[in-house]
């Protein structure tokens, strides 16, 4: 007796579509196809009869078969495998990356679930010259790209939190459809951004087919997590879509945390809306709620960061950071023609936090005990932002042009109050915390800022012919910004600041071949000062400019190569403030020179690979301050990745898979006037998945695998977050 496998659709995440397979052969034809011709045999063979008697031609009915479409990418949807081929960030109209004159990168949903990542600073690991910049006591998120310090990123295309230097929660990963990193400054249609790049986070949208996923993670050190996605259509309403994605998870850390827990819980709601084929409404919010211990990390002695206890704590059991982020965002698009299009996109945001710790100041001379003291801090934001824009398609003098005209309006303001008071020393090496809680406190600082800005921009995308490409784009913001933060001997109210910038930005392509472009491009970045500067009102401005050549090369259909080289130059930027931990100084200029490249896509059926490399030179080049020749803190000078799976496709062991990666990072400086050093490291990561069914996924996700002592991301010498040590994490993962 013989038989025959069944063949399993291979899981996939959530709304990517299976490619349809080639049409099968005559010994292979489907049950519907035998049950459809066994139906018409009769009535063939009863009308061949009658034609043949009478002479005529038989008339039969049209019939169509239909399967599954074609997998469509679009700069806002799921990406097939490890390799995107669309993006809106660069140019915010739907492009091919390959005509891109400027370097993009993405981290797809499937690389996501692969790696079973639970945070933004893991999931950008996979992309070249991107690096942890320290958490804020386990607060947020930061990030070192190509050299530069960034605290925010935008989501769906809107910075979030712009009044402030930092969004005040950590991201949760349960509605992100992509991660996209756009290299170098890209004020001419932000406005506001670091020079060293953007990260912006595409969200998950609803779907009129109906679908659902949801999983259960468990692992090492007590970390547990929920999190579900549902979306289908809205009944009763034509063209009404919703989703809805949630998530909790609870993450006791490896660090002694004196009991403590960290928490976090999102929701993401979201709907799509087609009242006609020419209009599409949309609105998506996230409401984020984060309940964690203040944690400040490591801390340095005598030039280094000891790693011989990396679950050291010199916090306190009332050491806690409390926070909420909302917003919410409205975009409705309109077609007048396939050619023409208005956009406007609404968004409003709100948060606050409040913190209550212990700090520490410094050493003692014999470098035996922590000084510290108590800090509290309360904070409060909200902002508007409009963005309204045309996009239009024409030919003009023999040319193709895709352009872009917008106004961006942006309103927004926020309130940090900072006291601080006296606590006792605890030992370096043997911190033991159960302090009482200290008494009065008295102001540090008090600083109200409000931004106002107006911006103007526009961008045209020209096809030159001769396989070149042009693209050119300005914009000019202006506005004004009040900026004051009060001591207890600085109470005088200073003026709003005028606040004027113009980003110029161009570019050019070139395609050699179908599967070779080069470009190159010249871009530039205007953002104003949302640092913390004890004693300062009204810091100037911080700009940016960049110079980049680079390529993309497609190896095959499904696996692509880019490279590019940079030079950053950054003026009256922040740093962390050497003396006054927990502000910034105002230095002179930086600047960043270096290379990389990123490979992802598919090498053989079922073995995906997405990784990079990147040298990066980052330095001091003028400042009163800070020597000149300084490295800047955080940025490596070599780092890379490299995560690749493979799944067997066929017999009796299909749907097993197999992960490995290595992540390479080179030792940085923690401070910008390089008092300490981090050393390198290498972690190594595994993976063992088992899809059940096209429905269900088991996996298994084994982290730094050889237990590598290291930190992470260093802040400053009193806040030095380490790596985890060697953990596994077993996930159980249902979609329908």
């Amino acid at each position: 007796m013989t038989g025959r496998l069944r063949r399993r659709k291979p899981f996939l995440p959530p709304e990517v579509p299976v490619r349809s397979p080639p049409c099968p052969a005559v010994r292979r034809r489907s049950p519907l196809f035998l049950a459809l011709l066994a139906g018409v045999a009769p009535i063939l063979a009863a009308g061949g009869a009658d034609a043949q008697e009478s002479g005529e031609a038989i008339a039969l009915d049209t019939i169509t078969v239909a399967g599954a479409p074609a997998f469509r990418e679009t700069a806002t949807g799921p990406v097939q495998g490890y390799r995107a081929t669309r993006s809106a960030t660069a140019t915010k109209t739907d492009t091919a990356l390959r005509d891109l004159p400027q370097t993009v990168n993405v981290v797809p949903r499937e690389v996501i679930v692969d790696r079973a990542e639970t945070r933004l600073a893991d999931a950008l690991f996979n992309v070249s010259n991107v690096q942890p910049g320290g958490t804020i006591q386990g607060r947020s998120d930061t990030f070192i790209i190509r050299g530069f310090r960034t605290q925010t990123y935008a989501i769906d295309g809107v910075f979030m939190n712009q009044a402030s230097n930092f969004y005040p929660v950590q991201r949760d990963l349960a509605d992100v459809e992509r991660i996209e990193v756009l290299k170098g400054p890209a004020s001419v249609l932000y406005g506001r951004g670091d020079p060293g790049g953007v990260i912006n986070i595409v969200t998950r949208q609803p779907s009129l087919v109906p679908t659902a996923d949801a999983s259960i993670q468990g692992g090492s050190f007590g970390f547990r997590r929920v999190q579900g996605s549902v979306s289908g259509p809205v009944p009763g309403a034509d063209g009404l879509a919703a989703r809805l994605s949630v998530a909790t998870q609870v993450d006791p850390t490896f660090r002694d945390l004196a009991g403590r827990d960290n928490s976090r819980f999102f929701a993401a709601p979201a709907i799509t809306w087609n009242p006609s084929p020419d209009t599409r409404v949309s609105f998506i919010g996230e409401f984020t709620r984060q309940d964690t211990v203040y944690d400040e990390g490591l801390i340095t002695r005598n030039g280094r960061v000891p790693l011989d206890n990396i679950s050291r704590y010199y916090g306190e059991p009332f050491s806690r950071y409390n926070a909420n982020a909302n917003f919410g965002t409205l975009k409705i698009e309109h077609d007048f023609s396939e050619n023409l299009t208005l956009r406007q996109v609404l968004n409003a945001q709100s948060g606050s936090f409040d913190a209550f710790a212990s700090r520490a100041t410094g050493l003692s001379a014999n470098g035996l005990t922590v000084q510290r003291r108590t800090t509290a801090a309360t904070s409060t934001y909200a902002s508007v932002d409009s963005q309204t824009e045309l996009v239009a398609k024409f030919d003009f003098l023999g040319l193709r042009h895709t352009a872009l005209v917008g106004i961006e309006y942006f309103n927004g303001y926020r309130r940090a109050v900072t006291t601080q008071g006296p606590l006792a020393s605890v030992s370096f090496f043997d911190p033991v915390p159960g302090l009482a809680l200290p008494g009065a406190l008295s102001l540090q600082s008090d600083l109200k800022q409000k931004n106002e800005l107006t911006g103007l921009y526009a961008q045209d995308q020209i096809e030159l012919g001769y396989g070149l490409q042009l693209l050119l784009g300005v914009r000019y913001d202006t506005g004004n910004q009040f900026y004051f933060s009060r001591t207890p001997t600085s109470r005088t109210i200073p003026p709003e600041q005028e606040l004027s910038g113009i980003s110029p930005r161009v570019g050019l392509i070139y395609r050699v071949a179908e599967p070779l472009a080069l470009y190159a491009s010249y871009t530039t970045s205007f953002k104003p000062q949302t640092a913390n500067v004890l004693g300062v009102a009204n810091p100037p401005p911080e700009t940016g400019e960049q110079i980049e050549v680079g390529t993309r090369f497609d190896l095959s259909p499904d696996l692509s190569l880019t490279a590019s080289v940079f030079d950053i130059t950054r003026n009256n930027v922040s740093a962390n403030d050497p003396v006054n931990s927990g502000f910034s100084i105002i230095t002179g200029q930086q600047r960043s020179k270096g290379v990389e490249a990123d490979l992802a896509g598919t090498i053989l059926p079922g073995w995906k690979v997405i990784g990079g490399i990147g040298y990066t030179d980052a330095r001091v080049t003028r400042d009163t301050t800070i020597p000149v020749g300084n490295r800047l803190d955080g940025a490596p000078q070599v780092s890379g990745s490299v995560w690749t799976t493979y799944q067997v496709q066929e017999g009796p062991w299909r749907g097993l898979g197999i992960g490995a990666g290595v992540t390479h990072v080179g030792s940085r400086f923690g401070d910008i006037t390089n008092t300490y050093k981090v050393g390198a490291y290498t972690r190594v990561d595994a993976a063992v998945f088992y899809d059940l069914n096209e429905h269900a996924r088991f996996s298994l996700n084994l982290k730094n695998l050889t237990d590598a002592r290291y930190i992470e991301a260093p802040f400053n010498q009193f806040n030095n977050i380490p790596g985890a040590p060697f953990s596994v994490l077993a996930t159980l993962t249902a979609r329908m």
